[in-house]
């Protein structure tokens, strides 16, 4: 299992690496004109015969977190493979940790991505992770553009 610690605090456009083993190669950007104070791990890092990743995110949001909507939108080899949106936080019984976090308070947390529901083939992977604090799409809080190039088929 392979996994990368990094605090991040940098200017947007430069591009951090993530991971890379025979089967998978991750990196990201931020996607807006803002600078963040963000650390993301993952291990493994591998697609093959692993239904479970697990995660970290230390994150200090330039903004109050009552509300949080997330777009998540993939691209496989160029083409339009999922729109996602969801309301993370609502303001009223949350069930996340960052719900409810204030600006400049230190959000630190773990979690499970699972990934055994999806095959991903071999290709070149373009996600790209918005999140809002409000209900209109007018307050970004972060924006990740993830690259992920997962080098052999799982099948």
């Amino acid at each position: 299992m392979f996994g990368i610690l990094f605090f991040i605090l940098f200017t947007p456009g430069v591009s951090e690496f993530l991971c890379s083993s025979s089967d998978l190669e991750m990196s990201y950007t931020f996607c807006d004109s803002a600078a963040y104070s963000f650390m993301f791990n993952l291990t493994p890092c591998s697609i093959m015969n692993q239904p479970i990743w697990k995660a970290s995110l230390t994150w200090i949001p330039t903004s109050d977190i009552s509300i949080l909507n997330i777009i998540f939108k993939v691209w496989y080899d160029g083409a339009k493979a999922l729109y996602w949106k969801e309301a993370l936080c609502s303001g009223v019984d949350d069930e996340y940790a960052v719900c409810g976090m204030l600006k400049g308070e230190t959000i630190a947390t773990t979690f499970d991505i699972k990934g055994a529901r999806t095959k991903f083939p071999k290709g070149n992977y373009n996600i790209i992770l918005e999140g809002f604090s409000d209900d209109f799409e007018n307050n970004m809080v972060i924006c990740l553009n993830f690259t992920m190039i997962v080098k052999q088929d799982p099948f």
